[in-house]
């Protein structure tokens, strides 16, 4: 269950504490508490810090999807009343996602995609000139633009700072116009946020549109498009505690309704014979087929439970745990990644490496040793890693709703025992990943019906990383002591 950060026992009130109980309750996750199988035999409760990557359901969207599930069937145009009912939901889903993020009334349209990636290729198939945008994005926010309709791509290097980098992108609009910035809402890499409304005021100035990839940001902190003044956001359901296959691009129609439509089918037309077809408007232009139903309303849930929880509670419990892990980190002498020497804002992504370790091998120790699941690699941010140094990989921990202390101790507990004598068990390699050897872990039953036999194996042992701190360290296949 969900742990939020609440006031001390002895000055909290009895309203406070059930205001804080209720909405941990409403933010309680799918597997919360689980517990997951180590190697030599153990099992620990799992510790999920991976949630950048992708979230947990949580239980309320859980449980609306299964309410819906009995009547599920194709929207629009179906006379059935299961049909009708699906219909009115799914358009009210729209209407729940346009609320969420600040839609403007008949300038603002919802289009639901299958996630971040796939709302930013549709919008870059609508982009009438160039994009700017920074060598700090995610790859869904840079290679859409290299093979879209637009009249291509301008990278600008970031600087050490925000501000110079603010001054450095108004140099490039100065230089060249353009007519869109695309733009992290928060980086994926290191959690650093951006200010973004003077972002949108600098690249407005020079007539460019801006585009906010929020897959980040907003599970963290939301997002509204009218405070902002943005023109676009793209963000992802299975990043927002709605992994169910949906996404959105929300923003001005003009583009849109201009564009060739992403998927070429029905449901996207209005009149089609044998040699001409004649387009409907957005959305219903770029969502051709049988939409993803069952996700649209999933991600409604999940927009509508953290709104009810207050986003401002989120923020808060969020701060306290990234805190407590970057300071400890610190004092084992270690130091997350970082863009800019002034970005003050951050949201629960943080990003580190450990001396005389590759983060292949730290990963999979966490996972085999200690049941914490982290991400380890380049993060999808190629051109940003090679620019922080850190080209072959680094580790990262990212926060959640159902983020606890105890799971951020149960981090860093593992880490002193590593940095202390380095892993108990032998890990092998396929040049890119780790993974124990032998792996003894067992699977649930399920994954053996479906014809898994055993996690995925590799063969070369697991190098230690090139580096002036590495410490030769004897790993052997000695179970560790027992976890919690």
């Amino acid at each position: 269950m969900t742990v939020l950060v609440r006031p001390s026992s002895s000055t909290a009130s009895p309203a406070a504490s059930m205001a804080a109980a209720a909405v941990s309750e409403l933010l309680a996750t799918v597997g919360a508490g689980q517990a997951v199988p180590l190697v030599g035999g153990r099992r620990a409760r799992y510790v999920h810090l991976d949630n950048a990557a992708s979230a947990p359901a949580l239980t309320r969207v859980a449980e609306h999807v299964a309410e819906v599930l009995p009547y599920y069937a194709s929207v629009h145009r179906g006379a059935g009343y299961h049909s009708q009912l699906c219909t009115g939901l799914y358009e009210r889903a729209r209407q729940t996602v346009a609320d969420f993020v600040g839609a403007r009334p008949g300038t603002d349209v919802v289009v639901f995609t299958r996630n971040t990636t796939d709302a930013l290729n549709l919008l870059s198939t609508a982009v009438p000139g160039e994009v700017v945008v920074l060598d700090v994005e995610h790859h869904a926010n840079l290679l859409p633009w290299r093979s879209s309709a637009a009249s291509g791509v301008r990278v600008v290097r970031s600087a050490s700072t925000l501000r110079e980098t603010e001054t450095a992108l108004v140099a490039e609009l100065v230089r060249r116009p353009a007519v869109l910035l695309a733009v992290t809402g928060a980086s994926n890499v290191t959690g650093e946020v951006p200010n973004l409304k003077r972002l949108i005021r600098l690249a407005h100035a020079h007539d460019a549109r801006v585009v906010v990839d929020a897959a980040q940001l907003l599970p963290h902190r939301g997002f509204d498009l009218a405070a902002l003044d943005a023109d676009y956001v793209a963000f992802s359901g299975h990043k927002a505690y709605a992994p169910f296959g949906a996404g959105a691009l929300v923003g001005r129609r003009d583009w849109l309704d201009a564009a060739e439509p992403h998927l070429a089918g029905g449901g996207a037309v209005r009149e089609v014979t044998t040699t001409t077809t004649t387009w409907a408007s957005s959305p219903e232009r770029h969502e051709a087929g049988t939409p993803n139903v069952l996700g649209a309303l999933a991600l409604a849930e999940a927009l509508r439970t953290l709104d009810d929880a207050e986003l401002d509670r989120v923020r808060r419990h969020e701060a306290a745990l990234h805190h407590r892990l970057v300071d400890g980190l610190a004092q084992r002498g270690i130091e997350p990644l970082r863009i800019w020497s002034d970005a003050y804002d951050v949201v629960g992504v943080v990003s580190f490496t450990v001396p005389g370790h590759r983060a292949s091998q730290v990963a999979a120790y966490l996972s085999a040793e200690h049941g914490i699941g982290v991400r380890d690699g380049r993060f999808c941010a190629h051109p940003l890693l090679a620019r922080l140094g850190v080209a072959e990989g680094a580790v990262r921990a990212s926060l959640g709703v159902g983020s606890s202390s105890a799971d951020v101790d149960r981090l860093l507990e593992a880490l002193d025992a590593l940095l202390a004598h380095g892993p108990r068990w032998t890990y092998v390699t396929d040049g890119a990943s780790c993974r124990p050897s032998p792996d003894d872990r067992d699977l649930p039953v399920w994954a053996r019906i479906a014809g898994l036999d055993a996690l995925a194996t590799t063969s070369a042992p697991c190098a230690p990383a090139s580096s002036s701190h590495t410490r030769t360290t004897s790993i052997s296949s000695t179970p560790a002591g027992a976890d919690r």
